[in-house]
């Protein structure tokens, strides 16, 4: 009997070889334990671990470039010719209102507290804030997310970054902002709204007559400065916001529980007129934004595509690097701070 060969045809598409790859291929390792317990090294082992993995370890790389860009000082007709806030970029962080009901709203509470300035592991004194010139960085940084993050641990790593100024704006939903204040483990009693109620009343009463007699134009973004100042609690992303001059926009403020406050207070002392009015317009900016929905939209029209996307609609630049992380939030965010 003759001897049988399988298809000519089979065996070429499975047994064709392969293309000599690159010699500046990047092979695949992860981290070496025996090496000892270096954090540094293992997150750059992350470029060559895993798909996810390597989305870590590159959004860690541009936020390095971020950092660094945010310390170059700009040249004098550059400062002269670019807008108000005279920052070669600016980073965006957007979360949604779980992220400040969870643990992560430490981590942004820590980002709101301290500034990214050469000077950046202590905070700033008073008379330093108060008589610092302008800042000429070479990048002005967004951080974005969502409630959730203020909800959990992460509010700290929030804080920490608010309280060294190492962001530069902040944006938001309601509920990033009404849980800082409010701060509880994740499950929200509902006494906690009722002591908000509580504490927020007089803070509308003064607001109102503010308006009154000065003609002040209340926004999302002046009326959280003005709560942060009254929280006055070291614990709070928005104090340190506040106290760092950090402006925090919130377009859908009224959307939770301070909309209800509100609403109700229009009742016993009507009058109060909230505006969204602010716009904040920067040549070159960077944003790092966590979570779904109205924060990442409010920063840069995103929709939850891939960033590819938004090059092809002009949000984002041709030359830019965006990465993309599908991952846990309350994991990754600590481990890029």
């Amino acid at each position: 009997m003759a001897e049988q060969h399988a298809p000519s045809v089979a065996m070429d598409a499975v047994l064709m070889p392969s293309t000599a790859l690159p010699d500046d291929m990047p092979r695949i390792k992860g981290y070496d334990f025996n090496q000892g317990v270096d954090h540094h090294a293992l997150l750059q082992s992350f470029l060559t671990t895993g798909f996810q993995a390597s989305s870590v370890a590159h959004a860690i790389q541009e936020i390095n470039k971020m950092i660094e860009k945010r310390l170059e000082p700009q040249e004098e007709e550059e400062r002269c010719d670019s807008s108000p806030s005279h920052s070669g970029c600016t980073i965006f962080l957007g979360y949604t209102s779980n992220l400040i009901s969870s643990g992560v709203r430490e981590s942004i509470r820590y980002l709101a507290q301290y500034k990214m300035i050469e000077k950046r592991l202590e905070p700033l004194e008073e008379e330093e804030r108060c008589n610092s010139s302008p800042s000429h960085s070479g990048c002005t940084i967004f951080l974005g997310y969502t409630s959730n993050l203020i909800s959990s641990g992460v509010r700290e790593s929030i804080r920490y970054l608010a309280q060294y100024k190492m962001v530069d704006v902040i944006v938001t939903t309601a509920g990033g902002v009404e849980e800082d204040f409010i701060k509880c483990n994740l499950l929200v009693p509902n006494d906690n709204y009722c002591k908000f109620e509580d504490w927020l009343m007089p803070i509308l009463d003064q607001m109102v007559q503010e308006q009154k007699d000065e003609g002040t134009h209340w926004t999302p973004s002046k009326m959280i400065h003005r709560l942060g100042k009254e929280i006055n609690n070291p614990e709070s992303v928005y104090y340190w916001a506040y106290k760092n001059d950090i402006p925090v926009f919130s377009p859908a403020l009224t959307d939770g529980s301070i909309g209800d406050m509100i609403y109700f207070h229009s009742y016993k002392n009507p009058g109060l007129v909230e505006q969204q009015g602010s716009v904040c317009q920067e040549d070159r900016d960077d944003y790092s934004g966590w979570g779904p929905g109205q924060t990442p939209y409010s920063q840069c029209q995103s929709d939850g595509a891939r960033p590819d996307e938004a090059v092809s609609w002009g949000k984002i630049r041709m030359d830019a690097k965006p990465v993309k992380v599908y991952a846990d939030a309350s994991i990754v965010f600590p481990l890029l701070i």
